[in-house]
């Protein structure tokens, strides 16, 4: 989606709130990222068989997805800057109840809990980034996934540490929920005031121009919903790519290439970094080429990437091919979000949430569809669907828009 031209600097008042957005973003990728290292704990603590403890872990995916669809009326009745903000509050007592929780079935819930929380968080994060964006003329959106990616790093290192110091679960938990929930209600005073329609720019109708009839609300409903599926498809293509990396990378890299146990890690950790440093330096391309052409050459590079990895059973191209991998789809979750925000006709918040239903689909999804395909063939095959994901973000990239105007600085 092109960006309208600046007519000046950026206020002190955006670039407070940039600042607010990128803490947030970053408070919410570490609070989670703080658990996981301590999951095996939790499962031993409940004598969770690897059945149950994986089915237990589905209730997060399935909870952001059944509560996903509240962001846009909770956005729209208390603004976004509130909703990310508090979200994050509720969300911290949420994932520190998980690490109280006394039973499965308590397990269950919370993790639920936990799932409904962030991805209302998430569209409402996104949402007010997108707000900024607005007023800086210019793409900062994959800055704030990249630190969102930081975040993450730094809350696994930081549960990693407590793990090895065998600092109790719940004493761990609880100071990092408070840290971040601090972090976050501080950030709340920076936020841009007013309605989530504040900053965008109507366009100044033309004078000349003879009046067109409007189309009909069942074709422009139609297409909506045509572009919509389109950028829940990209969306769900990045998350594809990321799930690859979480969920089988180390299997294949150890199981079917014989890697020892470091080296086969280091398949999700080349993912990752060029994924942290393709968002962090991506809205450069982004300004410079446009939404579309990125998103293009991002699924070219997942296609790539996968397919080196998949067609060559070598360790060291895997890896390289996963960091390819990673590199192309860095934008696509940030693109698809972007889109969806900007399209014409759904309320504040709708578009948004399509999309972050759409992504968190795939996240649900893709362990299972790899899964079956690489007991029904080869995990090699199985792993092969993310290059496909690859071609068909190169398929669906024309619904993010053309190259956008270049700025005048």
């Amino acid at each position: 989606m092109p960006f309208p031209e600046r007519s000046g600097g950026v206020s002190p008042e955006a670039r407070r709130a940039r600042a607010a957005v990128s803490a947030v973003f970053l408070t919410n990728g570490a609070l989670f990222a703080n658990l996981v290292p301590r999951y095996p704990e939790i499962k031993a603590s409940l004598e969770l068989s690897d059945a149950t403890y994986g089915t237990a872990l589905a209730a997060n995916p399935l909870g952001a997805l059944l509560a996903g669809f509240l962001a846009p009326l909770l956005i729209g009745r208390f603004r976004s800057a509130r909703v990310a903000t508090l979200g994050i509050v509720v969300l911290a007592l949420a994932i520190l109840s998980i690490s109280l929780a006394p039973a499965l079935a308590v397990l269950v819930v919370v993790l639920a809990l936990a799932g409904a929380t962030d991805a209302v968080v998430d569209v409402a994060q996104n949402a007010h980034g997108l707000r900024v964006q607005r007023l800086y003329r210019r793409s900062i959106v994959n800055a704030f996934h990249g630190l969102w990616s930081i975040g993450a790093v730094v809350g696994g290192l930081m549960g990693s540490v407590a793990a090895g110091l065998a600092v109790p679960l719940p004493l761990h938990i609880g100071c990092s929920a408070a840290i971040f929930a601090t972090v976050a209600i501080v950030a709340l005073r920076s936020m841009l005031p007013g309605p989530e329609d504040a900053e965008r720019v109507s366009p100044t109708p033309d004078p000349n121009a003879s009046a067109a009839p409007p189309p009909r609300r069942f074709h422009a409903a139609r297409a909506i919903v045509v572009a919509l599926a389109l950028m829940g498809l990209i969306g769900i293509c990045g998350s594809f790519v990321e799930d690859v990396g979480a969920s089988w990378a180390a299997l294949y890299l150890g199981r079917d290439l014989g890697a020892d146990g470091a080296t086969a890690g280091l398949g999700f950790v080349a993912l990752n970094v060029a994924m942290t440093l393709g968002r962090l330096t991506g809205d450069r391309f982004v300004d410079r080429f446009g939404q579309a052409v990125v998103a293009r050459a991002g699924g070219l590079l997942i296609f790539a990437g996968m397919g080196l990895a998949v067609a060559v059973p070598s360790v060291p191209l895997t890896i390289l091919g996963l960091a390819a991998s990673g590199l192309g789809a860095s934008t696509l979750i940030p693109a698809a979000m972007h889109a969806g925000d900007e399209l014409d006709g759904p309320p504040p918040g709708v578009g948004l949430t399509v999309i972050n239903i759409a992504m968190r689909a795939g996240f649900l999804v893709s362990p299972a569809l790899v899964g079956l395909v690489a007991e029904a063939t080869s995990l090699r095959v199985g792993l092969g669907l993310a290059a496909a994901g690859g071609l068909l973000t190169v398929a669906c990239a024309r619904v993010l828009g053309g190259r956008r105007p270049r700025a005048h600085l």
